[in-house]
């Protein structure tokens, strides 16, 4: 009897494998900023310190709640994608996308609030950071409700099914890794003191 070896198709990571290579550079940057930041912050611990009670922490926690629950609803689309679920899958999108429209709705209260005290990149060190942390990482929320847009129209249009699903895949990893962003921003920004 000869032996045989079933090879299976198992992917350590779902989605398409470029998206991986767009998400770890992306993480890199922002590691690279949250570094750079703990550093100055470690030099200039007084000033941050009194500039981050300056912030609203009740709507950044808000934005992290909003955030977590859509990246919720969006690993509820890929179960129901998988049970070839496509209506189920658009609607946990939708609510998905929704919780990512709150998130910027808030912050863009949060900036407008800020640009009304007269507060700018220039203003000192802790809102330069603050400005542009948030901001970088506002700018992935945008994308990544720009991704989920384009999937759920897709999904209508029927380009997905329980066989063929890693465009989905691909955009919740992305939009996953905007949330996990905000999980260590919004600590390192609004609260550690």
């Amino acid at each position: 009897m000869q032996n045989q070896i079933e090879t299976t198709n198992v992917k350590l990571l779902p989605g398409d494998l470029a998206i991986w290579f767009f998400i770890f550079m992306e993480l890199l940057a922002f590691g690279v900023f949250f570094l750079v930041y703990s550093y100055i912050r470690m030099e200039n611990l007084e000033m941050f310190n009194h500039y981050q009670k300056t912030l609203n922490i009740w709507i950044g926690l808000l934005n992290t709640l909003l955030l977590i629950t859509s990246s919720y609803f969006v690993v509820r689309s890929i179960k129901s994608i998988k049970q070839n679920d496509v209506n189920g899958c658009a609607n946990w999108l939708l609510l998905a996308i929704s919780g990512g429209i709150g998130f910027v709705a808030l912050k863009l209260f949060e900036y407008q609030d800020k640009i009304e005290q007269g507060i700018s990149l220039d203003t000192n060190t802790f809102y330069m950071f603050y400005l542009s942390l948030t901001f970088f990482h506002f700018l992935h929320v945008v994308l990544g409700l720009i991704i989920l847009t384009a999937i759920v129209m897709w999904t209508w249009q029927g380009k997905y099914s329980a066989e063929d699903h890693v465009g989905i895949e691909s955009g919740a990893s992305y939009w996953h890794m905007v949330d996990l962003v905000w999980i260590i921003l919004f600590p390192l920004v609004y609260v550690i003191r």
